[in-house]
């Protein structure tokens, strides 16, 4: 039950507030697609009389529309945070083989 703590450094820092970054990112905008999707089918509802249809069929729209926005972000994210290796290990890399 003795676990020793490691400090956090800032590589690892550096990618924690990314990925909080991108969690909350992705968070708001679901958020946003979602409340655009509810006051659309309201508005068209109550404009053309058909109750609940346009509210339903806007809300279960925005659900592949919101897994495909989350993607994408999630993939340009990714992009953003590619690790790169240090010189050292790029040059021990390169020299293998060399002997």
């Amino acid at each position: 039950m003795d676990q020793q703590k490691q400090p956090i450094t800032s590589k690892q820092r550096l990618l924690n507030l990314s990925l909080v970054g991108l969690v909350s990112q992705v968070g708001c905008v679901t958020l946003l697609i979602i409340i655009a999707a509810l006051l659309g089918g309201l508005f068209l509802d109550n404009r053309f009389g058909t109750k609940p249809w346009f509210t339903i069929g806007l809300l279960v729209g925005s659900v592949p529309v919101s897994l495909v926005i989350m993607v994408f972000l999630a993939r340009s994210a990714v992009k953003r945070m590619k690790i790169e290796k240090p010189k050292q290990a790029a040059q021990e890399d390169s020299s293998l083989g060399k002997d």
